[in-house]
């Protein structure tokens, strides 16, 4: 149980009564709070009573400049008066074309072809989809299998769920799911004595191996979140395990696609994660997938929007006079102007601000902030990737967690901080945008709020 019940406030209550809340047991706000969020300045949310809380998780990895971003807000004013919605089939606008172009020259072009929806699970779903029906029309109908890491997250619907290795959002579904391979995770946590995060990656793509191997006729395609994997509790692993798996892909012809959903906008210090690995056989080209999806960061945390990029070879598997050989998915709000111009209008930051550079700083200054906590006796594997941080409790006990987690983000509320624990592991995600005063005030307030949670475990 929780230490005492905290009151709600009137907003809380009636939402309480009529909105059914994303990924929560709706119990547990008999005591923990629900913060009634009034308005949003730059890298803070503030509630009705004018209570301030730092956006450490950047409300879910979405909010990649603050809220009320000025230039954001700009483009999406102009971009109303001109064009808020039209369907994709059939038409096309500008935002959806620039943004189409500026993502394929981020990848030299190699990923040349976008294919919009609205939400992260929403790209899983296509690029799965894509993948199976890509080997289909090439004659290869038996390759109808999926690969994913264990512990892996890649959505909430069937087919993303399908790949998805974490019991508490896939075993209530399980009987509705078509089975998926699980391979070993490259979790650096996983290192034996003497090991390295090279070498767990390394021994990662051999068990991977072994399954291409025996099922590479029925193979379409691995699924892999690039350096982290994020929803299992930030399990970090080194570069090398894309290449290796790249390599592999080529080998068993065999789709490689890397969901970039949380990690890729700039999150691991590039602004693809896969860009951090090296193509094995090239002089340090980055690894590129066959099919990338990318969402969250996307559009600054502004409006819904996902996209699945993939090569001019996939994209010519469908390419045919045939209508049933031909990419039959649809969402109804697909490449929506809006959405699209907050994209853009968050590239332009990217550039006009030399995001990922003055991140490097940032990171600096965060992580030496952190260094206390880093060092504390009861954190377990802290770890660090771009504007990823995170740690573990040393808690063992899997209802002693629950409770760490819940009093770890109430402790942080009333630290004005906004932190949301995945069981023992706390992660910090905070926007792009904080200043040297906001980079000190979050890592000394994240290290207070975890040693009064652990002083009275």
């Amino acid at each position: 149980m929780l230490d005492k019940t905290y009151p709600q406030s009137d907003l809380a209550r009636r939402s309480l009564k009529s909105v059914w809340h994303p990924c929560t047991q709706m119990q547990h706000h008999d005591t923990v709070p629900l913060v009634p969020v009034s308005y949003g300045r730059g890298a803070w949310l503030y509630d009705a009573d004018g209570k301030r809380y730092l956006d450490a998780i950047s409300s879910w990895w979405v909010n990649l400049f603050g809220h009320a971003n000025p230039r954001i807000n700009a483009a999406l004013k102009e971009q109303l008066d001109k064009l808020e919605h039209a369907m994709l089939a059939g038409f096309t606008h500008e935002p959806v074309v620039r943004l189409s172009e500026c993502l394929a020259a981020r990848t030299g072009n190699v990923l040349g072809h976008c294919f919009f929806a609205s939400d992260g699970a929403s790209a899983v779903e296509i690029a799965l989809k894509m993948s199976f029906h890509a080997w289909r029309n090439a004659g290869h109908g038996a390759k109808q299998e999926f690969v994913c890491l264990q512990g892996s997250y890649h959505g909430e619907t069937i087919g993303a769920l399908a790949v998805t290795d974490v019991a508490l959002f896939r075993d209530a579904y399980g009987p509705l799911l078509r089975p998926a391979h699980v391979v070993m995770s490259p979790d650096a946590r996983a290192a034996q004595d003497g090991e390295t995060a090279a070498d767990v990656a390394r021994r990662a793509a051999v068990a991977l191996e072994s399954l291409l191997r025996q099922r590479a006729k029925h193979i379409a395609a691995v699924i892999i979140e690039p350096l982290v994997q994020c929803a299992t509790g930030m399990a970090m692993h080194d570069p090398v395990y894309l290449s290796e798996v790249r390599a592999l892909c080529d080998r068993y012809q065999v789709h490689l696609i890397f969901d970039e959903i949380a990690v890729g906008c700039g999150r691991t210090g590039t602004f693809f994660a896969c860009e951090q690995a090296a193509a094995i056989g090239t002089d340090g080209a980055p690894v590129w997938p066959d099919l990338v999806c990318l969402s969250k960061g996307i559009s600054g945390g502004y409006l819904p929007l996902s996209l699945v990029m993939t090569t001019d070879a996939i994209y010519q598997a469908f390419y045919d006079a045939d209508m049933t050989r031909g990419f039959l998915h649809s969402h109804s709000y697909t490449g929506n102007p809006l959405a699209c111009r907050a994209a853009l209008a968050t590239l332009e930051i990217f550039e006009q601000d030399d995001v990922l550079n003055a991140n490097q700083v940032r990171a600096q200054r965060i992580t030496a902030g952190l260094d206390e906590l880093a060092n504390h006796a009861q954190v377990r594997n802290f770890r660090q990737r771009g504007m990823i941080w995170a740690f573990d409790a040393a808690i063992d006990d899997p209802a002693a967690r629950a409770r760490f987690s819940q009093r770890f983000f109430i402790k942080a509320l009333e630290s004005e901080l906004l932190l949301r624990p995945i069981g023992r592991t706390v992660y910090l995600m905070p926007p792009y945008i904080l200043d040297e005063a906001e980079c000190e005030l979050l890592a000394a307030r994240t290290t207070a709020v975890f040693e009064s949670v652990v002083a009275h475990a």
